[in-house]
C-alpha cells in the first residue's frame, strides 16, 4: 500500500508540473524564445521535471516515518525521566540545525555547479544542431577543447568545493550523533547511580536513544540527494514563474475556433513607432493603408524593419506608439487567439514538425476536408512533387522536415496557410533562401493567390514584388518611398537602385 500512494503522490506532481510547463511553454513572450538558446531551456525542463516527481515523495516517505519513532521514544523517555528527554530533545534540535545550515550552503553551490552543467549542455545541443558547419570548418578539435575545458572547471568545482562540504557534513553529523549519545548515556547512568531510575530504565532509555539517533543517520544522505536536486528543481521553479505574455489568458483558449466572423482585410498603421529596446527605435512614425484584397510588398535593406513589422501585426510585440486598426478595430482590443487564426504567414524557413505531411498541412485547421487540403496543395504546388514521396500524403517527414528539399518545405508551408483560409497572407522572404527552381515554383504558387485575399510580400528579391498593387520601401524605419514598381522606378530612388543593382547582378 505504501509503495502504491509513492507512486500515487509522485506521478500526480509529476502531471501536474507537466501541465503547468507546458501552460508556461505556450504563453511566454516570444522575445524569451529570441533571447534564449532551446537545448538549454530543454534541459532545464527534463531535469527540473525528473527531480521535481521523485524528490518530495522520497523526503516525504524517509522523513514522516522516522519523525513518529523519533516522537514515541521521546514520550517513552520523557515518561522515565524528563530531564533525560529534554536533553535528548535539545541535542536533535541542535543536530537537525547544523545540518540545515550546512544544507543552505551546499545548495548554494549545487546551483552554481547547474549553471555549469547547463552551458555544457547548451553547448553540445547546439554542436549536434550546427554538426554541418563544425565538420565544414574542421573545428571538431577546437570544440573537443572547450567541451574538455568546462568539463575540467566543473569536475575541479565539484571536488574542492561540493564534495568536500559533503563529506564535511557527514563527518560532523555522525560526530554530533555520536557526541549525543555519549551525553544521553551519561545522564542515564548519572540518574541511576543516585538512584532517580532503576537499572531496567537504564537500559531501556539508553537502547531507545541508541534507536532514534540511528534514524538521525541517514538524513546527512538524504540532505546531500536534495541539495543535488534542489538545484534543478529550483530552476524549474524560476521558469514556472517567469512572467508570461500579456495575451497569455486568451492564449490558452480554445472558444475563437468557433467564431465564424471574417475581415473584410483592410489594414491601417497608424503613426506607428516601435523599439525593443527605449535605446533603439526600429520603426517611426509608420502610416500605411492596404485595402481589402490588395497586395503589398515590404522591401528596403536588412534592418530596415520589415519582419519587425509584421511581428506587430501578428501581436507578437506591442508597438510603442500608435495603433494597428483591421477593419477599422484597433487589434489590441481583439482576443489574440481568435485575431491570429484570421492571419496567416509563410517564413523563410517554414517549421516543420516530426509527423506525417498531411498532420503538417492541417495543424492550423486539423478539422478541414481532405477535398480541401488538395486543393490548397494544387495551388501552393505541392501535388507536383507530393505522390513522389513513399507514403504519399502518410509519408514522414523527420524532424525539422529533413526528408524535403528547402522548396518543398516553403511549398507545404504556402499550403498549410491557405488550408486555414486566412484573411491576411503574409510572406515573409519566402523565397530568400530558395534556388532558381524551386523560386520559380514558389512565384507561380504565390501569383495564383494574389487577389484572392490582402497579401503582404517581405522580399528581398524584388523579382518576387512586380505584381504588387503597391510597393512600400522602408529605409532605417521609416516609409521613404510607395507606389506600383513602375512608378518607383520612374522615381529614380532606393528602389530604383536595389533595381538596377540586381538586374545587373551585382546584389543577388
Amino acid at each position: 500500500m505504501g509503495v502504491w500512494f509513492h507512486w500515487e503522490i509522485s506521478l500526480r506532481a509529476r502531471r501536474d508540473h507537466l501541465k503547468k510547463i507546458i501552460a508556461k511553454i505556450l504563453t511566454l513572450p516570444l522575445s524569451f524564445y529570441d533571447e534564449n538558446n532551446p537545448g538549454r531551456i530543454a534541459n532545464r525542463i527534463a531535469k527540473g521535471i525528473e527531480n521535481h516527481t521523485w524528490t518530495y515523495p522520497e523526503v516525504a516517505g524517509m522523513m514522516i516515518p522516522k519523525l513518529f519513532r523519533v516522537f514515541g521514544i521521546f514520550i517513552v523517555i520523557w515518561v522515565i525521566q524528563w530531564q533525560i528527554a529534554l536533553a535528548f530533545v535539545i541535542s536533535f534540535v541542535l543536530i537537525l540545525a547544523f545540518i540545515v545550515r550546512d544544507l543552505k550552503d551546499l545548495m548554494q553551490k549545487e546551483r552554481i555547479l547547474d549553471r555549469h552543467i547547463e552551458n555544457t549542455q547548451s553547448r553540445n545541443s547546439e554542436i549536434i544542431t550546427n554538426i554541418k558547419t563544425v565538420k565544414a570548418f574542421a573545428t571538431e578539435g577546437q570544440e573537443l577543447y572547450r567541451q574538455k575545458q568546462r568539463l575540467e572547471r566543473e569536475f575541479t568545482y565539484v571536488i574542492y568545493r561540493i564534495h568536500k562540504g559533503y563529506v564535511d557534513l557527514i563527518t560532523w553529523e555522525k560526530t554530533l550523533v555520536q557526541a549525543s549519545l555519549f551525553g544521553v548515556f551519561f545522564f542515564t547512568l548519572l540518574a541511576t547511580v543516585q538512584q532517580k531510575i532503576s537499572i531496567g530504565h537504564f537500559i531501556t532509555t539508553y537502547t531507545l536513544a541508541s534507536m532514534a539517533y540511528a534514524e538521525l543517520d541517514p538524513l546527512s544522505q538524504m540532505a546531500e540527494t536534495f541539495a543535488r536536486r534542489y538545484a534543478s528543481m529550483a530552476r524549474l521553479n524560476e521558469f514556472i514563474n517567469l512572467p508570461s505574455g500579456t495575451d497569455a489568458g486568451s492564449l490558452l483558449a480554445d472558444h475563437a475556433q468557433h467564431n465564424p466572423y471574417h475581415f473584410t482585410g483592410k489594414v491601417e498603421l497608424s503613426n506607428l513607432s516601435f523599439g525593443y529596446s527605449p535605446e533603439r527605435t526600429i520603426l517611426k512614425d509608420i502610416n500605411l493603408l492596404i485595402e481589402p484584397y490588395q497586395t503589398v510588398a515590404l522591401v528596403g535593406k536588412s534592418g530596415s524593419g520589415k519582419s519587425t513589422l509584421v511581428k506587430l501585426l501578428f501581436r507578437y510585440f506591442e508597438p510603442n506608439q500608435g495603433q494597428i486598426l483591421m477593419d477599422g478595430e484597433d487589434i489590441s482590443r481583439l482576443d489574440v487567439t481568435w485575431y491570429r487564426r484570421r492571419l496567416a504567414i509563410v517564413h523563410q524557413e517554414v517549421d516543420v514538425f516530426n509527423g506525417t505531411v498531411l498532420e503538417n498541412l492541417t495543424y492550423g485547421n486539423p478539422n478541414i476536408s481532405f477535398d480541401k487540403v488538395e486543393e490548397a496543395c494544387k495551388i501552393a504546388r505541392v501535388d507536383e512533387f507530393i505522390q513522389e514521396l513513399p507514403n504519399g500524403y502518410s509519408t514522414i517527414v523527420g524532424e525539422r522536415g529533413v526528408r524535403l528539399s528547402g522548396g518543398q518545405r516553403q511549398r507545404l508551408g504556402i499550403a498549410r496557410a491557405l488550408i486555414v483560409d486566412p484573411d491576411v497572407l503574409v510572406f515573409d522572404e519566402a523565397t530568400s533562401s530558395l534556388d532558381y527552381e524551386s523560386e520559380r515554383a514558389i512565384q507561380l504558387a504565390m501569383k495564383s493567390i494574389l487577389g484572392t485575399r490582402t497579401t503582404i510580400i517581405i522580399a528581398h528579391r524584388l523579382s518576387t514584388v512586380r505584381e504588387a498593387d503597391q510597393i512600400v520601401v522602408l529605409d532605417n524605419g521609416r516609409i521613404v518611398e510607395i507606389g506600383s514598381h513602375d512608378q518607383l522606378l520612374n522615381q529614380q530612388g532606393i528602389y530604383q537602385r536595389l533595381h538596377s543593382l540586381q538586374e545587373s547582378g551585382e546584389l543577388v
